[in-house]
Formats: structure tokens, C-alpha cells, sequence
């Protein structure tokens, strides 16, 4: 996962000695973590048996009919003794933009857009956090432009601190193809607070998230997940690498030194701030009470409902709740970063 999001790209082939042996996918790691298959796992274990690869004695029109039938965003070209030859790109004999063929039905999304930002001060002063913008537009509309190129056309924003100037940024429906209605808070109510404003609204499955992350992954995947799976919750999770920079020491009683580990690094699965609910759970959000989603996750599994983690890469998840990492999200998608 760490190599994909050096490469910028979710499609790895994998090779032993330049000799060709398969594809791997983010999704074929997502369904081996959902798997219960460790990171420390190797690569030959998850492996696809089965991949379709072009010959070098191949013409040009028949790889691209065979890339043309089955959406292959990446050919491998193969000569006899499976040695890479090279590979052709979509975009390199289609001139149409690829197609997504899996999209997803036109269901809700929640974006949680009142909070303060007071970590993003002084800019939050002036604009509220779902304005401060990305390169040439806000980081709401970032969120709101990545459901929508797949199929999505429903959005509704809960609001409170200077929603005004959000309302005024989306008065223009004329120039979208998708719909904004707003539920405004009277008083901050949490992560998860304000959804009972939408009880009686919604009567389908439907996505939450907040409104300072960008998650450039399959949405589709993650529906189809947890809809298989009869999750009540899916929370989507980022998985973070951490590197201790400084030597650890473990020691035991009377502090007689156990172990020591040289710079170590370890592996978190992190919540990334992005859900899928079911529409009963509303019912289970306390009216006009401040209350964290964190809390409805527990009240689920206290009842032994069933909560899912839906794992996302690590540079698939951005974020711009602090100054930090709104630079490092800005600088990804090709923009500088703000100096304070």
C-alpha cells in the first residue's frame, strides 16, 4: 500500500526477476485485510491466479479490443518466456477518458460542515473550515465533486458556524447537477449530533463524512462492503505508519532492560472520518445533545449490532483539519501550501 501511494497509482504488477507473475490491486489487499491477512503477509499469498496479460506477437487493434472488453486500465506485454516487454496504458491508444463502470446509486451523503475549526485559526476566524480552499476551489466542494462524478446528486450539510457564507457559496444550484439541502445546528452538537436533524429524512442507506477529509478511493467498494457484510456502521479506516525516530527500550521489573528496538515502526489502523449508516440508527442519536459518532459505535456494539472497518492507504486518506496536513493535502493535489 505504501508502494501505490509512492506511484500514485491503485494497479502494481508484480514481477520476480523481470519475469511476470500477476496484478495486485488495492482492492485485493482491501479484501485481505477484511480477510483477517496480516500486513507482514506476503505478497504470494493473495496473489490472483488468474490475470489477462498480451503477447508481444499481439497487433495493436487486438489489445486494444481485449482492453476495450474488460476495462483494463494497464496491459502487460508478455513475451514467451513471460519477460515484460511493455505495458500499454488506456490513455495511450483510447482518446475518450476511461469510463468508471462501477458506480454508485444515487444515495445520500452527509457532510458534517459546522464546527469552528479552531485548529485551522486564524483562517477560521474569517471563513468557515468546509471554505478554505484547495487550489481553486474549497475543500466542501472537493468532497461534494467526489461523489458526484460517480452518481451521486443528494448532499445535505449540517451547518452552524458561518453558514452563511457556505449557503451563499452553493446559492447557484443552476450551475450544478446535484442537489444541497441544510440542517442547521443551534449549538455545536459533535460528530454525530446533529444527524438527528435528519431523522423522518432519510429512509436508505447513506454516507457520512466530515468536512476537512478527502478520501480518493472506490466509494462503490465500500457500499457493496457493507451492504454484503449486513453492517449496521461502516467506519472507513486509514492505515498510518508511524517511525519512532529514537531507539525504544522495553524493560520489566526494576526497570532490567527486556529488549531494545532500533527506530521502530508501527501500523495503526486510524478512523479517517468517513461512514455508511443505515437509516434505523437515527433513531439512536439523541435530540439536541452534543454526541461523537465514537459514541454511537459503542452504543451499537454494547448491543452486539455489527460495526465494520472499511481499510483505506494511507495517501488515499487527506486531511485538512490542522495546519500540517491541510499543506501536505494541498501540495498532493498539486497546489502549495499556506506558510502561518
Amino acid at each position: 500500500m505504501q508502494h501505490m501511494d509512492e506511484v500514485r497509482s491503485k494497479l502494481l504488477f508484480v514481477c520476480n526477476n523481470n519475469k511476470f507473475m500477476s496484478v495486485l490491486s488495492i482492492g485485493d489487499i482491501q479484501r485481505a485485510i477484511l480477510s483477517n491477512h496480516s500486513l507482514d503477509a506476503e505478497i504470494n499469498s493473495i496473489l490472483r491466479d488468474r490475470v489477462i496479460i498480451a503477447s508481444d506477437q499481439d497487433n495493436v487493434e487486438d489489445i486494444r479490443n481485449l482492453m476495450l472488453q474488460h476495462r483494463i486500465e494497464a496491459m502487460p506485454i508478455v513475451d514467451d518466456e513471460k519477460n515484460v516487454a511493455d505495458v500499454i496504458f488506456w490513455d495511450q491508444i483510447f482518446s475518450e477518458k476511461k469510463e468508471r463502470v462501477d458506480t454508485l446509486p444515487d444515495i445520500p451523503v452527509v457532510i458534517m460542515a459546522g464546527g469552528k475549526g479552531t485548529r485551522l485559526k486564524p483562517i477560521t476566524n474569517i471563513i468557515p473550515k468546509p471554505l478554505i480552499p484547495l487550489g481553486e476551489k474549497p475543500i466542501l466542494e472537493w468532497i461534494i465533486d467526489s461523489f458526484n462524478e460517480v452518481g451521486v446528486t443528494n448532499f445535505h450539510l449540517t451547518v452552524n458556524y458561518k453558514q452563511d457564507m457556505i449557503r451563499s457559496y452553493f446559492a447557484h444550484p443552476s450551475e450544478t447537477n446535484y442537489n444541497i439541502s441544510y440542517f442547521e445546528e443551534n449549538k455545536p452538537l459533535g460528530t454525530a449530533g446533529s444527524l438527528h436533524l435528519l431523522k423522518g429524512k432519510l429512509k436508505e442507506t447513506f454516507f457520512v463524512t466530515n468536512c476537512d477529509i478527502l478520501i480518493k478511493d472506490d466509494y462503490s467498494e465500500m457500499l457493496k462492503y457493507h451492504k454484503s457484510n449486513g453492517n449496521e456502521l461502516t467506519a472507513v479506516s486509514a492505515v498510518k505508519h508511524f517511525k519512532i525516530p529514537y531507539g525504544t527500550l522495553e524493560f520489566g521489573e526494576n526497570g532490567v532492560l527486556e529488549k531494545i528496538k532500533e527506530k521502530p515502526e508501527y501500523t495503526f489502523f486510524i478512523n479517517a472520518g468517513m461512514y455508511i449508516l443505515e437509516p434505523h440508527l437515527l433513531e439512536e442519536i439523541p435530540e439536541d445533545e452534543f454526541f461523537h459518532i465514537t459514541a454511537l459505535i459503542e452504543k451499537i456494539m454494547e448491543r452486539n449490532g455489527k460495526v465494520g472497518i472499511f481499510p483505506v492507504s494511507e495517501g488515499s486518506w487527506m486531511d485538512i483539519g490542522q495546519w500540517d496536513e491541510y499543506n501536505k493535502t494541498s501540495k498532493k493535489l498539486g497546489f502549495g501550501g499556506i506558510n502561518l
